[in-house]
């Protein structure tokens, strides 16, 4: 169980641009297809990661591994997503000054913006309806409510996060 967790957490980490909300879908499809957890399980553990502090996909590992396998495997799953990172950024950082001005480095770097957006805007999405399919229902209005105001409040007013954070805590006690 150490080693799967391991291997999968470490796939990830390797291919883990754009962020932790960005690979959050592809853990979800890992974690449910090896049924270590419920889509529903999955779901309420994203939330707790996303309320800690630190980088949400390393608060999921850690917890997935302790959901999984303990203390052992929340070490080692944690391990796994973080030694990626660690050792692309420790190989990249002696070279980057040198390409920073390449051209094709600039533009791979620009593609993959969209694609980081679209992965984030799929896990918002999927988060945001129902476990049991697409449905849409009355629950969905006041929450499609609270992030439009949200954005636009952003966007429009530029709102500091947090100020926002506390709205629509306050609008999402009142509405459910």
């Amino acid at each position: 169980m150490y080693w799967d967790l391991f291997i999968m957490f470490i796939s990830v980490g390797l291919v883990s641009f754009g962020g932790g909300y960005a690979v959050i879908p592809m853990i979800q499809y890992e974690v449910t297809e090896k049924g270590w957890l419920t889509a529903a399980e999955f779901q309420q553990t994203v939330a707790l990661a996303g309320m800690a502090p630190g980088s949400i996909a390393t608060n999921a590992a850690t917890l997935i591994g302790y959901e999984t396998a303990g203390y052992l495997g929340a070490a080692v799953s944690t391990a796994g997503i973080i030694i990626p990172s660690l050792i692309v950024v420790v190989l990249l950082s002696a070279f980057f000054y040198r390409l920073h001005d390449n051209p094709w480095l600039k533009s791979s770097l620009y593609g993959l913006r969209p694609v980081t957006t679209g992965l984030i805007l799929y896990a918002a999405i999927h988060f945001g309806l129902s476990n049991e399919g697409v449905a849409i229902t009355w629950g969905i209005v006041p929450t499609l409510l609270i992030s439009g105001v949200c954005l636009y409040l952003l966007l429009k007013h530029k709102l500091h996060p947090l100020l926002l954070l506390i709205v629509a805590g306050a609008a999402g006690i009142v509405l459910f």
